[in-house]
């Protein structure tokens, strides 16, 4: 199989923003993509743009989805419109000495392309996929789709061959005149992390005397 192009190698992902938080190595791409649950997906329809919040799991080269065959705008990506795909992690508050210099810790992929429908066998093993990559080990005892609801489903696949990664991580960045102005130089600046973790599982009422699967006690996020 030919390799993929490097993040950032076309002109359309080329990073002209603060080009020095530019990365190319596609495993950290694929790292964040990992580490993510929701993507943010652009469309437009009759010459208005949206943009759709979705749950994702990357597997191999290709970001996978899904959503509603009643949704005008799915049926929009599943006919081949152009499309965005982004998956930002919020890492951190930067706290500089000026509120233009304030910033975030972020890691973020956008990925441009056209999506492909997926049916049949190759369908419901991208949604199984899916189902594992979100809630690990939930397929082993819950019920498999059905074929209505396979019907009431479009899946899509978008090949992560154009793509663009930025991660910011440094320190505040404050300007000359701020680091030794008698006022602005003696306040508090730095990081404040972001950290995303998971709550105490919570039973609804059918389910209140069952045990807490085992795979369950093995999630974790941060």
């Amino acid at each position: 199989m030919t390799a993929l192009p490097a993040p950032g190698s076309t002109s359309r992902t080329q990073i002209k923003r603060l080009p020095e938080k530019t990365v190319v190595d596609r495993e950290i791409a694929y790292a964040i993509l990992d580490a993510g649950l929701m993507a943010h997906v652009a469309v437009v329809t009759d010459g208005q743009p949206y943009v759709v919040p979705v749950g994702y799991a990357r597997r191999g080269d290709e970001v996978i989805f899904h959503g509603s065959s009643a949704s005008r705008l799915f049926r929009t990506l599943a006919d081949g419109a152009p499309t965005c795909l982004t998956v930002t992690l919020l890492d951190g508050l930067v706290l500089s000495r000026s509120l233009f210099e304030s910033s975030m810790h972020y890691r973020t992929v956008m990925a441009l392309g056209t999506c492909r429908r997926l049916e049949g066998d190759e369908e419901v093993a991208a949604l199984l996929d899916l189902s594992e990559s979100l809630m690990p080990g939930r397929t082993t005892e819950a019920r498999h789709p059905l074929p209505q609801e396979l019907k009431a489903t479009i899946t899509l696949a978008l090949l992560l061959d154009e793509i663009s990664v930025k991660v910011s991580d440094g320190p505040p960045d404050d300007t000359d005149a701020d680091l030794v102005d008698p006022v602005y130089s003696k306040i508090w600046a730095g990081c404040v992390p972001i950290v995303e973790s998971l709550g105490e599982p919570v039973a609804d009422d059918l389910a209140s005397g069952v045990p807490l699967p085992d795979y369950m006690r093995t999630w974790s996020r941060g």
